[in-house]
């Protein structure tokens, strides 16, 4: 890189493929989007902790002097922050550079068919603030209401100059929210409203900044590889279980979309059912499937999303679930790392860890019982960003769009 990188136009992220923007700027929000010289130095210091102006301009291929005009105005606007000089042998101290995670935050809210969440994030990925609400099944409205009471309740515990510093709000919900009614046992007249809905115009009629949407399963793919295992592989599957399972793909290090933006759509992959019938996956390996199953042990299954700690309670009913998840999980994974010869598969979901731990374990049990003739067994690990993952790649969206380069992680065709 050289210093006609500056040329380059300002990157606001409304041309990314499968995230689109409502507006830019105006409302609370006072910060500007970036230009690319100071989206790439941000980009360097989010993926480099400590690195100082001389490793920035090194790694960046700008002059030195162009660097620290860039950080000197990343320093005032708020966005980057110095650490302690570290004194080394000869020469002048080198003093690290930081994100400020106060220096940007962002609204995330996830939209499932049993449960939403708003959560706001720093700058850095720490979830300051989250809200929940479960239901039996969405409806625009009762997600209208929870927006705008959750919005309210959040903002009113922030200063105005905090205020200020909100970059937007990233939506991860399913696409084609009116499918699977049956599953989710609603009305088919209630998830039809959902045809007429757009969430971005919707959404952009209550909050006062940007609005963008992204599926959630690849929301919390992206999550995964920005917050989580990403930067241990560079290329991996990623199935999130929630109430339907759904999944990601990530080579070299950036989510990949596929033709039709469908890629990572392991929840229609064919897999056995216990009577051993051609089945998909979503059927086979999803919450619904243990809602089922606790509704005719006369059970309540709406308690797995208003308290973690109900999972606990499950006994043998979540013994039978996680073992029959784990044997279709396992046959899922061989077919796809048959087809991308996948270093690792990451699998996480709405669940408790201890639940996840369960899951993970029981599926590398039940992989090593296939026959993996002709591939590499891939390493099966369990995801480090948790139950929040799609809430937190839908926060991570505005950041991505405004104030760093390396978009590809969350921005895909959809």
């Amino acid at each position: 890189m050289t210093d006609t990188l500056t040329t380059n136009p300002d990157q606001a992220g409304d041309d990314q493929q499968g995230v689109r923007p409502l507006h830019q700027g105006g409302g609370a929000n006072q910060l500007r989007v970036r230009a690319y010289n100071e989206r790439l130095v941000l980009s360097l210091v989010r993926r480099n902790a400590g690195l100082s102006k001389a490793d920035i301009a090194r790694l960046s291929g700008l002059s030195a002097q162009t660097v620290s005009v860039i950080m000197r105005a990343l320093e005032k606007d708020g966005l980057l922050m110095r650490g302690e000089p570290v004194r080394g042998k000869v020469g002048k101290p080198k003093v690290p550079m930081a994100l400020n995670p106060d220096g940007v935050y962002s609204f995330g809210l996830k939209i499932g068919r049993r449960s939403a969440e708003l959560i706001l994030m720093d700058f850095v990925g720490t979830v300051r603030r989250s809200l929940k609400e479960a239901y039996k099944y969405p409806t625009p409205d009762s997600i209208r209401q929870f927006v705008r009471d959750s919005v309210g309740k959040i903002t009113s515990t922030l200063s105005a100059a905090q205020q200020a510093r909100i970059a937007g709000i990233g939506i991860a919900a399913p696409f084609e929210l009116w499918n699977w009614g049956e599953e989710v046992g609603a009305p088919i007249e209630d998830l039809n409203a959902w045809r007429e809905v757009d969430l971005i115009d919707t959404i952009g009629t209550i909050v006062p900044f940007p609005v963008f949407q992204q599926n959630d399963a690849t929301a919390a793919c992206g999550a995964e590889l920005v917050f989580g295992l990403g930067p241990t592989y560079s290329d991996f599957a990623y199935f999130f279980i929630g109430s339907f399972i759904g999944g990601g793909v990530v080579l070299n290090q950036a989510l990949y979309a596929g033709r039709t933006g469908n890629a990572g759509a392991f929840g229609s992959m064919p897999v056995s059912s216990r009577s051993g019938h051609p089945s998909q996956l979503i059927d086979q390996a999803s919450i619904f499937v243990l809602e089922e199953m606790l509704t005719r042990d006369g059970r309540d299954p709406a308690m797995l999303w208003r308290d973690p700690d109900y999972w606990s309670q499950l006994g043998k009913t979540l013994d039978i679930w996680i073992n029959h998840t784990a044997r279709s999980l396992a046959i899922a994974i061989t077919s796809v790392c048959s087809v991308i010869d996948f270093e690792a598969v990451i699998v996480d979901g709405g669940f408790p860890t201890d639940v996840c731990d369960r899951v993970v374990a029981a599926t590398r049990a039940a992989i090593s019982e296939l026959d993996l003739q002709g591939i590499e067994r891939p390493h099966i690990e369990q995801g480090r960003v948790g139950s929040a993952a799609r809430a937190i790649g839908a926060a991570s969206l505005p950041l991505f769009s405004r104030y760093l380069l390396d978009q590809n992680v969350l921005f895909s065709k959809g």
